[in-house]
């Protein structure tokens, strides 16, 4: 005491000074150490993009967006103009790249894989703020399980410029702002910039978007009663909500001053919806799944043991975290029974259904342990899982949505972390077999292209492009040197300002050279194109059409596709006739009379 009162301290004691420096040394060392990990995500994932698109060209799906993202450099508005059952931001951000740095490929390469690193660091700090409440060790956690979306990041499956994988990484930018909302209750700014970037999403794609902010839109209605309820202050969903709604109306205000509220509501609601919504049947088909109820009673089983575990065995809680793994480790067991790529990515897209069964038990079960967004935000991702499905249904819409199944797996650690009393030995093990599982069965997936197996990118060998515009592009096959035989032709016998229709619109034709659109349709298959064959023959006389390009042999093996393109060619040979017949275009002129 004669130590404290006369201001010495004791020889035991560290100086102020030496705790200060620690603390300092520890919290610098923290940062470096969530640099040095946040630059390795950013550049792998941007290297898997830039490896994907080294190697392939979805042909049908870029030329749609970069087609229609050209004629919008141009001046040509959506909706008003031509049909167009899309939102609009993701064309209007190719569309700005087009403007500002020209007609060149490689720039949506870059423009993809700075993307994908960003989504993939937004999927990083949003697990960081999940299971760092919750969980020990929780950087480490939120660090392992971002390692499969260095493979299955948003632009990873699909590597070109797309709507779904913007998507997401406007649902992720808006969850993790949300989160620093309510880490921060006193802020007003972050609460507003968290309402506003719900809205982004709606503008981005219809069926996911709506799902996302609709599901939010409610859920932070019920916290608010909660919170008022509880005697505790519900300010910030209250501005998060407002925020939300003048984000809303000034959206739809610019839609309306430029499209046309009317022309949007038929183009992306109406006909989208008419052409694309799944019956409520289908969607229900990945939950009936007869299989899903014995990976849910293994994992049930596991659970059960590790809660039964009272003496906190290590022994037995390893061995309840592996029999809750199974199923999760069972895509990459898959790797070594069978070596067919479409079985094995059934295996993989299998766990969508039981994350999100597990996830929505488990956090009901949870419920009263969970307060603020992390109450609401598993349910807002299910459901926008789920409304996603509506436009391709699992096989097709899931490409770009990992970073939340890799979430929703954040969640489901932080609910056996509140039923288990916080057992490393179970969690830690778990969260491994997740993210190591993923990474592999990913990057299988990922290499043989599974989900793009609607289009044929395997015959051939791999050529590149000789093109200024499509510099960077390759792929297999003869489609880019049989397509730059076309331009040249173009180039050498058609006038710029005649009127050219492509059928079925499989190439980046307009983007590559540079000619302007006269018609209001660029591809031809029954999602996008509203008209019968004879409109389309009716559209051409009016719109004064003088040259028909017909691909024959398409990249795209839709046989719906080829179909409608024989009988749109029928019905145009009335007024054009055939005067050249390229490698795989066949060149048809308008008729004199019919001029």
């Amino acid at each position: 005491m004669a130590f404290m009162r006369s201001g010495v301290r004791s020889p035991s004691a560290p100086p102020s000074s030496s705790l200060s420096d620690t603390s300092h040394s520890r919290y610098g060392s923290r940062r470096w150490t969530a640099f040095a990990g946040s630059v390795f995500l950013f550049c792998a994932t941007a290297l898997t993009v830039v490896w994907q698109n080294s190697r392939l060209a979805v042909l049908w799906d870029l030329s749609y967006v970069l087609e229609n993202a050209y004629r919008i450099s141009i001046g040509d508005i959506p909706y008003r103009d031509f049909p167009f059952p899309y939102p609009p931001l993701t064309f209007l951000i190719q569309a700005a790249l087009i403007k500002f740095t020209g007609r060149v490929f490689w720039h949506t390469t870059v423009y993809c894989a700075a993307i994908g690193g960003v989504a993939t660091l937004l999927t990083w700090r949003i697990l960081v703020n999940v299971l760092g409440r919750r969980v020990a060790h929780a950087r480490l956690l939120a660090f392992i399980l971002s390692f499969p979306v260095l493979v299955l990041g948003v632009y990873s499956v699909f590597p070109h410029p797309f709507y779904d994988p913007d998507c997401t990484v406007a649902i992720l930018l808006a969850v993790l702002l949300l989160q620093s909302a309510e880490a921060k209750p006193s802020s007003l700014m972050r609460p507003a910039l968290a309402g506003i970037a719900l809205v982004i999403p709606v503008f981005v794609k219809q069926n996911t978007g709506l799902a996302f902010l609709g599901s939010a839109f409610i859920g932070l209605l019920i916290l608010s009663v909660v919170e008022r309820c509880s005697g505790r202050s519900a300010r910030r969903y209250m501005i998060t909500l407002l925020a939300a709604f003048v984000a809303l109306a000034v959206g739809l205000l610019l839609v309306k001053f430029t499209a046309g509220l009317n022309n949007y509501w038929q183009w992306t609601i109406k006909f989208a919806a008419a052409r694309r919504a799944p019956a409520g049947s289908e969607m229900l088909q990945i939950y009936e799944d007869k299989f899903q109820l014995l990976w849910i009673g293994i994992f049930i089983t596991g659970l059960v043991g590790s809660w039964l575990n009272r003496k906190r065995s290590q022994w037995i809680s390893l061995a309840s975290a592996l029999t809750m793994s199974l199923p999760f480790a069972w895509p990459t067991i898959y790797l070594f029974r069978d070596q067919d790529s479409s079985e094995r990515a059934e295996r993989l897209l299998a766990l969508w259904p039981l994350i999100l069964i597990i996830s929505l038990v488990l956090t009901i079960l949870t419920m009263k342990q969970r307060r603020g967004w992390s109450l609401i935000l598993p349910f807002v991702l299910i459901a926008t899982v789920n409304g996603a499905f509506m436009s391709q249904q699992l096989w097709g819409s899931t490409y770009a949505l990992w970073p939340l199944f890799i979430i929703l797996s954040a969640e489901i650690i932080v609910s056996l972390s509140i039923l288990l009393k916080e057992r490393l030995w179970t969690l830690l093990p778990l969260t491994a077999t997740i993210g190591l599982s993923l990474l592999i069965s990913g990057a299988f997936y990922i290499r043989s292209h599974e989900r793009l197996d609607y289009a044929n990118l395997d015959e051939g060998v791999l050529t590149k492009s000789t093109l200024p515009q499509l510099k960077g592009m390759a792929t297999r096959g003869a489609w880019l040197p049989n397509f730059e035989e076309l331009v040249r032709y173009t180039e050498r016998e058609i006038p710029r300002d005649n009127g050219i229709l492509i059928i079925p619109g499989e190439d980046l034709f307009y983007y590559t050279t540079g000619r302007r659109p006269l018609f209001p349709v660029l591809s031809f298959d029954h999602t996008v194109n509203p008209y019968s064959p004879p409109e389309i023959l009716k559209l051409a006389r009016d719109r004064n059409i003088r040259w028909l390009i017909v691909k024959q042999d398409l990249q795209d093996e839709d046989e719906e596709l080829e179909k409608q393109r024989d009988q749109l060619t029928e019905a145009l040979e009335q007024d054009f006739e055939q005067v050249e017949s390229l490698k795989n275009y066949d060149v048809y002129r308008r008729t004199e009379t019919k001029r």
